[in-house]
């Protein structure tokens, strides 16, 4: 094989005809999942259940050339295609001619942001929004994702909504008008696929669902009977067009292609790095972003729909013995060799059956345990997830994860400019300083005071700790008339700006021939910093001492008491 081939499939140097049958025997299994999971996302997505194998033909070998992990297997997902429907469905009606043009440039647009990111290192920002947004925001999605289908599920026709109050009062309005035979097939297909998972998971069940769904229809001729089916589903690779392109379309899809695009970006880095922490594999993220990119770009001239990602497909494929992106390319082949030839055993197939492989995928990313962990670690990320959850639901998908992002960054800027500064005394048992707070045995002394700042001095903070120091200075030189000394322990400062150096300079000033004011501890960068300024001028001996032990051994004889 062609040496940059190999290197862009990531075949190990040892390839051999055994590790070859891992990556079919790999690709076959992803496969079998891909077939339902596809042609119940596109449903999802108010597409034809065509574009949902469209979406992992053309796409799926782009990633194979450019991706940088040998186990994600791309596709269509849930989450993807509840974002195109929302972004999508308020501007025409899904399934018709309008919609599908709108959704191949939403693709092509998604993609194109995702490229762009790629170019300006923008993994590295996926860090800003936190696990807990994430969870809260992928919850709630579920939710929304399994209402929207009960409609299907059930036979009744239900609006277009993607917020969960409307969802529900639509759903308590149209029960009357349950169609009995449908709901037998969807309801029946949800349970024997949660009960039949938890029998065996090796066994391809959507597939199965699938053929036993298609069997029943037709053997009881139920399609006459008011049982909704798939129908005819074109056979052969779809045709290659340019999307249509327009200023208004591109200025009313770029919310929902941003949108997107940061999710499918999201999903996929963050399923890349659950897999190559089980397998030590080094992922590089902008190349991963780049692939999906170049993925959702390319596969709209071939009317794909956006694609990402799977964390289940991707979990089979790593389980399955994949061991390059070999097997990549054998599942995007099997969907070729479906739409030529086997096309025609969908024609039966009944949306029930689709909608409930949807469900069923989708419970599983409803985590109300992530939810009650994070409070009982930390109370905030237990909010952040709680108001990302209910944005979500309440307000619409697109500014619930908005919301979701910029409380956790409210909360992770308040932290940042409001440190604790702690004051410390000296601990018998331990002989070491501890925090006051929590150490009842740490002994203050009366005559200094003893402060440490735990993080870096900059614009940001340096006003609360301005306020924290010298309240504390405050406080002890209105107790008592005999503070002498304050010293600051900078041990676990590993930065200071310039606006922190005032600071500094500042209490220093303030207080001397007063109170003494000590920085100990002092880390080779800070005092780089330091030396800089006037304080290494005027106080040099203040900012010598290498130890808080030995500037209180110094200091010694100024300390009347312990109290």
């Amino acid at each position: 094989m062609n040496t940059k081939l190999a290197k862009s499939l990531l075949l190990p140097e040892a390839y051999n005809k055994r590790l070859l049958q891992r990556d079919i025997i790999a690709g076959i299994t992803v496969l079998v999942m891909l077939v339902p999971q596809s042609m119940a996302y596109a449903m999802l997505a108010g597409l034809p259940p065509v574009m949902g194998l469209y979406a992992s033909t053309i796409p799926l070998l782009i990633y194979a050339l450019l991706g940088a992990s040998r186990y994600l297997a791309v596709g269509p997902v849930a989450m993807a295609s509840i974002l195109v429907f929302a972004g999508v469905s308020v501007l025409a009606e899904p399934g018709s001619p309008q919609y599908i043009e709108l959704v191949i440039l939403l693709t092509l647009m998604a993609g194109l942001i995702q490229l762009l990111l790629s170019l300006l290192n923008a993994g590295a920002f996926i860090k800003f929004v936190s696990k807990h947004v994430i969870s809260g925001f992928t919850s709630a999605v579920a939710i929304i994702i399994a209402l929207s289908q009960v409609g299907s599920l059930l036979g009744m026709e239900l609006s277009s909504q993607n917020q969960v109050i409307f969802l529900l009062g639509d759903i308590f309005r149209n029960l009357t008008k349950i169609h009995l035979l449908t709901a037998v097939i969807g309801v029946g297909a949800f349970f024997f696929l949660r009960f039949a998972g938890k029998i065996s998971t090796r066994l391809p069940w959507p597939l199965i669902t699938v053929l036993l769904g298609v069997i029943v229809v037709y053997t009881l001729q139920l399609e006459g009977r008011g049982v909704s089916i798939v129908g005819d589903v074109p056979a052969g690779l779809p045709q290659f067009g340019f999307p249509e392109v327009s200023f208004s379309a591109v200025q009313l899809l770029f919310p929902a292609a941003l949108t997107i695009a940061l999710i499918a970006m999201m999903e996929s880095l963050a399923i890349t790095k659950t897999l190559a922490g089980d397998s030590g594999e080094r992922v590089n993220i902008n190349k991963e972003l780049k692939a999906i990119g170049a993925a959702n770009a390319i596969g709209s001239f071939l009317q794909s729909y956006v694609v990402t990602g799977s964390f289940s497909r991707s979990a089979v494929n790593f389980h399955a013995g994949a061991v390059s992106k070999i097997s990549t390319v054998v599942t995007a082949l099997g969907i070729v060799l479906t739409l030529f030839f086997f096309t025609p055993l969908f024609y039966y197939l009944p949306q029930a059956v689709l909608a409930a492989i949807i469900m069923s995928a989708v419970f599983g990313l409803i985590d109300f345990r992530a939810m009650r962990k994070s409070f009982q670690i930390k109370a905030a990320d237990g909010w952040v997830w709680c108001l990302t959850f209910a944005a979500t639901l309440l307000i619409g998908i697109q500014w619930g994860l908005l919301i979701g992002v910029l409380v956790s960054l409210c909360i992770l800027i308040h932290q940042i400019s409001h440190p604790k500064v702690v004051e410390l005394g000296w601990h018998g048992p331990s002989r070491t300083y501890r925090d006051i707070q929590r150490y009842e045995q740490a002994n203050k002394p009366r005559t200094m005071l003893l402060l440490r700042i735990d993080t870096r001095i900059h614009f940001s903070n340096a006003e609360s700790l301005e306020d924290q120091i010298t309240g504390a200075l405050k406080r002890d030189m209105e107790a008592s008339d005999r503070l002498k000394d304050c010293i600051l322990d900078m041990g676990s400062v590993n930065d200071i700006d310039t606006v922190g150096v005032e600071m500094i300079e500042r209490i220093m000033t303030r207080y001397h021939g007063n109170v003494n004011v000590w920085l100990v501890n002092l880390k080779g960068p800070v005092r780089d910093v330091l030396k800089k300024s006037l304080i290494a001028e005027k106080y040099a001996e203040q900012i010598s001492f290498l130890s808080l032990e030995k500037i209180v051994e110094k200091r010694k004889p100024t300390i009347e008491y312990l109290i």
